[in-house]
């Protein structure tokens, strides 16, 4: 469900402790000084002492301190900075990437296509704060996982959330929490803390979802698709590797009903708050389910596979370019095909873990674009057009004349990507669903799509996109119900489901 944009609207979901809007907004108080999410169980403020904000980083720089009982830094992130494609989304994207902490406001400005000035401008008109203090509260953020979740030490905590010094993460707890690092730790409610009795060189937390969840769906989906020796999926966890700012990591997921468990054993701890960004992404874990839910399930053929799986989700990428790689070489083949050609792939080219990162079963990092472009075609098969596509692909990934970051729209992506020869709609459209989080994709041209479409009792298959635009902009989880209905009509795994 969108945040309500009104004051009145916005105090009916406070009154009503609706938790549907935890993370799309935050609640200041002015007699208490405090800010809290929308589903706070202390006694609802009178209206005249309401300010509402659509980050804690316009809350902290309005001067109100997280509240200790509702814990608003806690939630899972708002699905408006996916659902978005303006400027401050994009920003938000990549800001929670972790781009300012690395390449700082220039660098995340020059990501964007504006100067440090403007975008600062862009930033606090919208949202109610300027990049640094977007960073800060990000920062801030991942501080109280790890402080909650992990007996690491502060000093560690401080360097994996991306502070600059241990007295900057004293003065930001102390500032946005009213605690110093030790009493937000001690303060953390037993529900919260991470498993004991992880092995030494990991960091264990837990990342908060909106309910419902189809942890198991997303779990299977990634399964399928399993590339030997990058990832590996079984008894309800996933790892995988990949590679980050300061060099290669490896992470596994558990998804539980309200929750996910991420293990990170990272090159450097710094990279932490990259990784949990991709964890988010890979998952889908900031959309909004109950949302979606609703509007799939008024469409009558789609209502009985919404109630057969609520919390459906569209599962993402962890690097753009491999997502390229992949749906090349998915194109008009099975899901088992696909699999295989990228596996050869990866044998040949993949660059190996070093050996306190590996773990069984995940042993290498996906070979970068570069690599590929040059030294590729010896280890692909298939027809010639597609292996000079993939190739031209990675030329230009590698290159930086198509870029796949967060912070680049669904429109820009797909036109690049269509620009390259060999190229086209699918591949396109299948990579913003995957790479960018694009939630109204509908590739009519797929067969599985079909096949679904018809056994939910489309009449059209073909005219998919026409016959649903009620349904934006939702479409992407309509695709996945298409995917799995035809998966279950041919009682295989073999559909893009």
């Amino acid at each position: 469900m969108t945040a309500p944009a009104d004051f009145a609207a916005r105090y009916a979901a406070v009154h009503g402790r609706d938790a549907r809007f935890d993370g799309q907004f935050f609640t200041a108080v002015k007699s208490t000084g405090i800010y809290c999410r929308p589903s706070c169980p202390a006694r609802t403020p009178k209206p005249g002492n309401c300010t509402f904000y659509l980050t804690s980083a316009a809350a902290h720089q309005a001067g109100y301190r997280a509240c200790r009982r509702c814990l608003p830094e806690a939630t899972p992130g708002s699905p408006a900075w996916n659902l978005r494609q303006d400027t401050a989304a994009r920003a938000m994207r990549l800001i929670a990437d972790g781009v300012v902490d690395r390449e700082g406001v220039p660098g995340l400005a020059t990501r964007l296509g504006y100067s440090s000035r403007q975008l600062g401008r862009i930033l606090t008109e919208e949202l109610g704060a300027g990049p640094l203090a977007l960073a800060r509260a990000q920062r801030a953020q991942t501080a109280r996982q790890l402080l909650v979740s992990t007996a690491m030490p502060v000093v560690d905590v401080a360097h994996a959330s991306g502070f600059a010094s241990l007295r900057q993460f004293n003065d930001t707890c102390r500032d946005v929490y009213g605690m110093t690092p030790t009493e937000v730790r001690g303060h953390a409610r037993a529900a919260e803390r991470g498993p004991a009795g992880v092995e030494a060189g990991t960091v264990t937390l837990r990342l908060r979802v909106r309910e419902p969840f189809d942890g198991a769906g997303v779990l299977a989906w990634l399964a399928r698709r399993a590339i030997a020796g990058v990832e590996i999926a079984s008894d309800g966890a996933y790892t995988r590797s990949l590679r980050l700012a300061r060099g290669p990591a490896v992470m596994t997921l558990e998804p539980a009903r309200s929750e996910v468990t991420v293990t990170a054993r990272l090159t450097d701890l710094a990279d932490l708050p990259e990784l949990l960004a991709r964890a988010r992404r890979l998952l889908d874990l900031d959309a909004d389910p109950v949302a979606i839910d609703a509007a799939l399930a008024a469409d009558p053929r789609l209502a009985p596979s919404v109630a057969r799986t609520p919390g459906i989700r569209v599962p993402g990428a962890v690097d753009g370019a491999e997502m390229v790689v992949r749906a090349i070489l998915g194109q008009q083949v099975t899901v088992a095909a696909a699999r295989t050609a990228v596996a050869r792939l990866v044998d040949a080219l993949g660059e190996p873990l070093p050996p306190a990162l590996a773990v069984d079963g995940v042993t290498s990092v996906f070979p970068e674009p570069g690599k590929i472009a040059e030294s590729g075609d010896a280890h692909l098969g298939g027809p010639r057009a597609r292996r000079s596509a993939l190739l031209g692909a990675c030329a230009a990934l590698a290159e930086g004349t198509v870029a796949l970051h967060p912070g680049v729209s669904t429109t820009e992506g797909m036109a690049a990507l269509e620009g390259l020869a060999g190229i086209g709609p699918w591949t396109a459209g299948y990579v913003a669903l995957r790479t960018l989080g694009a939630s109204d994709i509908l590739l009519t041209g797929d067969v599985a799509v079909r096949a679904g479409a018809r056994t939910l009792g489309f009449d059209a298959p073909r005219e998919l996109v026409a016959e649903t635009a009620s349904l934006a902009p939702w479409r992407s989880y309509l695709m996945m119900h298409l995917w799995r209905a035809a998966s279950l009509e041919k009682g295989q795994t073999d559909a893009r489901s």
